[in-house]
Protein backbone atom coordinates (compact mmCIF):
# COMPACT_ATOMS: atom_id res chain seq x y z
CA UNK A 1 0.00 0.00 0.00
CA UNK A 2 1.72 2.91 -0.91
CA UNK A 3 0.54 6.45 0.57
CA UNK A 4 0.23 9.51 -1.83
CA UNK A 5 2.51 12.36 -0.72
CA UNK A 6 1.13 15.25 0.61
CA UNK A 7 3.38 18.58 -0.02
CA UNK A 8 3.64 21.24 2.31
CA UNK A 9 5.72 24.01 3.21
CA UNK A 10 6.58 25.54 6.42
CA UNK A 11 5.86 29.55 6.07
CA UNK A 12 8.23 31.50 8.27
CA UNK A 13 5.31 32.34 10.87
CA UNK A 14 5.61 28.64 11.80
CA UNK A 15 2.16 27.77 10.21
CA UNK A 16 1.78 24.58 8.01
CA UNK A 17 -0.14 24.70 4.89
CA UNK A 18 -1.15 21.62 3.43
CA UNK A 19 -2.70 21.42 -0.70
CA UNK A 20 -6.46 20.35 -0.26
CA UNK A 21 -8.93 19.87 -3.20
CA UNK A 22 -9.71 23.13 -4.78
CA UNK A 23 -13.45 24.50 -4.10
CA UNK A 24 -15.85 24.63 -1.86
CA UNK A 25 -18.52 22.29 -0.07
CA UNK A 26 -21.15 25.11 -0.44
CA UNK A 27 -20.82 25.80 -4.24
CA UNK A 28 -23.21 27.67 -6.20
CA UNK A 29 -25.65 25.84 -7.73
CA UNK A 30 -27.92 27.17 -10.08
CA UNK A 31 -28.90 30.81 -11.24
CA UNK A 32 -28.08 32.41 -7.60
CA UNK A 33 -24.43 33.13 -6.51
CA UNK A 34 -25.28 31.03 -3.31
CA UNK A 35 -26.46 27.74 -3.68
CA UNK A 36 -27.23 27.05 0.14
CA UNK A 37 -27.22 29.77 3.50
CA UNK A 38 -27.46 28.33 6.79
CA UNK A 39 -30.26 29.11 9.18
CA UNK A 40 -30.54 32.21 11.74
CA UNK A 41 -31.47 29.29 14.68
CA UNK A 42 -30.22 26.41 13.95
CA UNK A 43 -26.87 27.41 11.85
CA UNK A 44 -27.18 24.45 9.47
CA UNK A 45 -26.76 24.86 5.83
CA UNK A 46 -29.64 24.26 3.45
CA UNK A 47 -30.60 25.08 0.07
CA UNK A 48 -32.32 28.28 -0.48
CA UNK A 49 -35.73 26.53 -1.46
CA UNK A 50 -35.74 25.28 1.50
CA UNK A 51 -35.52 28.33 4.11
CA UNK A 52 -38.27 30.75 4.46
CA UNK A 53 -38.04 34.19 5.88
CA UNK A 54 -39.04 35.15 9.18
CA UNK A 55 -38.58 39.06 11.24
CA UNK A 56 -36.46 38.15 13.93
CA UNK A 57 -34.74 40.88 16.05
CA UNK A 58 -35.99 43.43 14.14
CA UNK A 59 -34.63 42.14 11.10
CA UNK A 60 -35.24 39.55 8.14
CA UNK A 61 -33.54 36.36 8.61
CA UNK A 62 -33.78 32.63 6.64
CA UNK A 63 -34.41 30.17 8.80
CA UNK A 64 -35.23 26.27 8.02
CA UNK A 65 -38.82 25.87 7.00
CA UNK A 66 -40.81 24.54 8.80
CA UNK A 67 -38.90 24.03 11.38
CA UNK A 68 -35.28 22.82 12.40
CA UNK A 69 -36.20 20.02 13.88
CA UNK A 70 -38.11 18.96 10.90
CA UNK A 71 -35.84 19.84 8.58
CA UNK A 72 -33.41 18.11 10.71
CA UNK A 73 -35.58 14.73 10.45
CA UNK A 74 -36.36 14.77 6.68
CA UNK A 75 -32.54 15.31 6.06
CA UNK A 76 -32.37 12.21 7.91
CA UNK A 77 -34.53 10.62 6.62
CA UNK A 78 -34.04 10.75 2.65
CA UNK A 79 -30.27 10.00 3.28
CA UNK A 80 -27.23 11.37 1.53
CA UNK A 81 -25.74 10.45 -2.16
Amino acid sequence: MSKTEIKSTIKPSGLRYKTKAPGSPFAATGAFASGTMSCFLCGKHRPRASLQTKRLLGKTQFVCAPSCAEAQAAANSGGRR
